[in-house]
Formats: C-alpha cells, sequence, structure tokens
C-alpha cells in the first residue's frame, strides 16, 4: 500500500512538471509572440506620446497582467517549495504579483499618454472597461491580501475567511486579465486594418492578423494551463502536522 502511494505521488508529480514546463513555455511564447507584434507591424516602441508609444500597452498588459500573474499564482504548488518556510513564498507571491501589478499600471499609463497626445477618449471600448476593472479589482485583491496574509497584527478568523475569497478572486482576476488581452488584441486588428490602409484588410487575413491571432490563442492556453494547475487538489501544498497544530493552538487562544 506504501509502495502503491509513493508510485501515485511520483507520477502526480511528474505530471505536474510537465505541466508546469508547458506553463513556462506558454509563458515565453507569449512575451515574444507580443514584442514582436508590436516591433515588427507596429512600428517598434517609444515613449513620446506618438502612436509608437501604444506599442508599450499590450506588452505590458500581456508580460504583467498574464503572464506574471499566472505565474505568480501557481507558485505554491511548485512541491519544492512546500519544504521551504512558508512566509519566505508568501513574500515571493506578494512580490511578483506587486511586480505583474505595477506593469499594469505602467501599460494603462502608455495607452492614456497616447490617447491624450492624440485628443482620443478614455474608457469608450469594452475593452477598455473590462480592463480597468480587473486591474482595479486586482489592486484591491492585492492591499487584501497583504492585510490579511502578512500582516503579523491580522487575525485567524479574518485569514480563515479570507482565503477562499482571495482563492476565487485570484482565479476571477486571471479569467478577467485573459478576456481583456484576447479583446484588445481583436480592436487593435480591427481599427489599424480595418480600413485597408496599412495593407490587406482585417477581413482577408494577412499575415499580421495571422500572428496576432496566434497570440490570442497562446494566451488562451497559458490561461487554461494556470488554471488547470490552480484547479488539481492534488499539487495544492499538503498542511504539515506543524500547522495545523499551530492553528489549533490560535483558535484555543481567540
Amino acid at each position: 500500500m506504501c509502495r502503491q502511494s509513493k508510485h501515485t505521488d511520483m507520477r502526480s508529480s511528474v505530471f505536474f512538471y510537465l505541466t508546469y514546463t508547458l506553463c513556462l513555455c506558454l509563458s515565453l511564447l507569449c512575451v515574444l509572440f507580443v514584442i514582436c507584434w508590436s516591433s515588427l507591424w507596429r512600428g517598434g516602441f517609444s515613449w513620446d506620446g506618438s502612436a509608437l508609444q501604444f506599442n508599450w500597452h499590450p506588452v505590458l498588459m500581456v508580460s504583467g497582467l498574464v503572464v506574471l500573474y499566472g505565474n505568480a499564482a501557481v507558485v505554491y504548488r511548485v512541491p519544492f517549495t512546500w519544504r521551504q518556510r512558508k512566509y519566505t513564498w508568501k513574500l515571493v507571491h506578494a512580490g511578483l504579483m506587486l511586480l505583474s501589478l505595477l506593469l499594469s499600471v505602467l501599460g494603462l499609463c502608455a495607452v492614456f499618454d497616447f490617447h491624450r497626445g492624440f485628443h482620443i477618449n478614455d474608457l469608450y471600448s469594452l475593452h477598455s472597461w473590462v480592463g480597468i476593472c480587473t486591474v482595479a479589482l486586482f489592486a484591491f485583491q492585492w492591499i487584501l491580501g497583504l492585510a490579511g496574509f502578512l500582516f503579523p497584527c491580522s487575525s485567524l478568523w479574518f485569514r480563515r475567511n479570507l482565503k477562499p475569497v482571495h482563492v476565487w478572486m485570484g482565479k476571477a482576476i486571471l479569467i478577467l486579465s485573459l478576456t481583456s488581452c484576447i479583446s484588445g488584441i481583436n480592436e487593435k486588428l480591427l481599427l489599424a486594418l480595418s480600413n485597408g490602409s496599412s495593407g490587406e484588410p482585417y477581413s482577408s487575413l494577412p499575415v499580421e492578423a495571422k500572428f496576432a491571432n496566434s497570440l490570442g490563442l497562446l494566451i488562451v492556453a497559458f490561461g487554461l494551463v494556470v488554471l488547470g494547475i490552480l484547479s488539481i487538489n492534488k499539487w495544492q501544498k499538503p498542511e504539515t502536522e506543524g500547522e495545523g497544530v499551530h492553528l489549533l493552538l490560535s483558535e484555543d487562544s481567540t
């Protein structure tokens, strides 16, 4: 029975690392594709209020709000972290999420500054509404997580009740991030290619459209892999006996 259990655990661990490797490969492909799209077809990057400044927006949002966010969400599922101090990995998780949030805010600054230079209204499309709500919810989630899980003065009752909300909100933000990026790619292609001023129209599916659509598929695949990792209970960090005793003692003292 013990040998069978070890064999099952080994297979689960191998399957996890294969899935996690796929997650990392998709992360790299998403970042490379969005950089190549902005560089090869949209003219590159600048921060001078020109059209080139807008190109930072998709790069920062995909890199921060999707790729870095997704990898930060699964950091607790990596088995080698289970044997180390949990508080250390809480700090790593919070730090990665903060970096993800900062990149997202910088991506918003890029597009708002671009709009200001070309006298374009802000927040007029469904994509912009979903995107700004996603970043706002993300900021609220990070502050709530900081107060609940990193501040030593937070009560056990608050942490215990916050945890399921934190997990649910984390998945919801990831889904909203995927939705924002997919709709943003489609909106950009429609605006840039619909009139055919930059070459073939979007409806004829030029090379740029195929490449950007492929980026969208990579983003969806990455999101599905992350959600898959988060949904498998066997890949959750097991609660140690020490943690269980700590919780009981904490409950008895309150």
